[in-house]
C-alpha cells in the first residue's frame, strides 16, 4: 500500500491561503449540519510543562475523511531554530480505513489557523477595515497578514512583539513581501490604537491586549492562547466584545481568554454568541452595528487540519507532488 508524504515546502503549493479560506468555510458548514465528529483534543504535558504532545482526531462527513493530527507544542521554541508546533496530520479514507497521506503538521497548522481567522474576519469585520494590528511577530503573524489581505483591503500594519528586534525584522521583511507600510512599534497599546482589525498571535500567559485600547468597531482575532495557562486578552476586552468561537465546547474547556473572565463573574456562557458554523450557515447574526467590537476566539480544531490535509492531498496527487512510500496495510495474496 502506498502512502503520500507531503512535506513542509510542498504544503503551501497545494494549500494556497485563498483556497484554504474556502476549504474552511465548507468544513464549518459540514460541522454545522452535524456531519462531523470532533472529540476534545488529548494533551500530554511534560512534567516541567516545557512542552506537550497533542492528539487531535476527527471525522469529516463531506468529502469523507478520517484522521488525526499528532503534534508537539513547545512555546519556548521562539528563541530557538525550531517551530513551536511540529508533527504530522494522518489522513485516512473512510471506506477501508487506508492511510492515504502524512502531511507536515507545522505547515498545515500555520495556513489553516490563519485561514480560519480570515473566515471569521470576512464574517465579522467591517467591509472597509484596512488598519491592521498584529501582536506577535512569529510564523502566525506572517500567516495572518497574508490571510487578512485575502479578505480585507489592508492598507497599513503595525506590529508589536515582546522582542523589539523580532518585530523590526518582521516589519522589514513583510513590508517588502507585501508592498505595504508595516511598522514595528514599542507597545501593544500603540499597535492597537485605531486599528480596525487586531490579531493576537503570541505565546503569552498574561494579557497582551486590553479592552481599553480597542477602537469602536474593531474586530479581534484571538489566536495564540489555545490551552491553559495561555491567555492574551484581559477581562475588559472580552466583556466589551460580541464573541464567537470555532467550537463552544472547546472554548468552555480550553480557552483561558474566556474561562478566567467567567470565573471572575464578569461573563457567563451566554457571552459566546455563536460558533463559526452558525455564522457560515446564517443561523446567528454576526456584527450588529458599525461601532460594535467583535471577537473571534480561535482554539484550533482537528477538523480544520483534516479538511486542509484532504485538500492538500487531492491537489498534490493531481500535481504530482509529494513522495510515495510503501506501507503495510494490504493482505498478502
Amino acid at each position: 500500500m502506498r502512502v503520500l508524504i507531503i512535506g513542509h515546502r510542498e504544503v503551501p503549493q497545494v494549500l494556497p491561503m485563498a483556497e484554504c479560506v474556502e476549504v474552511m468555510a465548507a468544513m464549518f458548514g459540514v460541522l454545522g449540519r452535524g456531519e462531523a465528529l470532533l472529540p476534545l483534543r488529548q494533551i500530554v504535558w511534560q512534567p516541567d510543562r516545557r512542552g506537550a504532545l497533542g492528539l487531535m482526531p476527527a471525522y469529516l462527513g463531506a468529502p469523507g475523511a478520517l484522521g488525526a493530527k499528532v503534534v508537539s507544542v513547545f512555546p519556548g521554541n521562539a528563541s530557538t531554530r525550531y517551530e513551536s508546533h511540529q508533527g504530522a496530520v494522518l489522513l485516512y479514507e473512510t471506506g477501508n480505513g487506508r492511510l492515504l497521506a502524512l502531511v507536515d503538521a507545522g505547515a498545515i497548522t500555520a495556513i489553516r489557523t490563519a485561514a480560519v481567522s480570515a473566515l471569521a474576519t470576512r464574517l465579522l469585520a467591517r467591509p472597509e477595515a484596512g488598519e491592521l494590528a498584529i501582536l506577535g511577530a512569529g510564523t502566525q503573524a506572517a500567516m495572518h497578514l497574508a490571510a487578512m489581505r485575502a479578505v480585507r483591503p489592508i492598507r497599513r500594519v503595525r506590529v508589536w512583539s515582546r522582542d523589539p528586534a523580532h518585530a523590526q525584522r518582521f516589519a522589514e521583511r513583510e513590508a517588502a513581501r507585501h508592498g505595504l507600510p508595516v511598522t514595528a512599534v514599542a507597545t501593544g497599546a500603540e499597535a492597537v490604537a485605531g486599528a480596525e482589525i487586531v490579531c493576537t498571535v503570541t505565546g503569552a500567559t498574561a494579557p497582551v491586549l486590553r479592552g481599553e485600547w480597542l477602537a469602536p468597531g474593531a474586530h479581534v482575532n484571538a489566536v495564540g492562547a489555545s490551552v491553559p495557562p495561555f491567555r492574551e486578552l484581559d477581562t475588559a476586552a472580552v466583556v466589551r466584545s460580541r464573541m464567537f468561537v470555532d467550537r463552544r465546547e472547546s472554548a468552555l474547556h480550553e480557552a483561558d481568554d474566556f474561562r478566567l473572565p467567567q470565573q471572575e463573574g464578569a461573563i457567563d456562557a451566554t457571552h459566546i454568541r455563536g460558533e463559526l458554523s452558525d455564522l457560515v450557515l446564517g443561523q446567528v447574526q454576526g456584527r450588529t452595528a458599525a461601532s460594535e467590537v467583535t471577537l473571534f476566539k480561535s482554539l484550533g480544531l482537528a477538523l480544520e487540519d483534516l479538511a486542509a490535509a484532504q485538500h492538500a492531498y487531492e491537489r498534490a496527487v493531481a500535481a504530482g507532488l509529494g513522495t510515495w512510500v510503501e506501507f503495510s496495510g494490504e493482505r498478502e495474496a
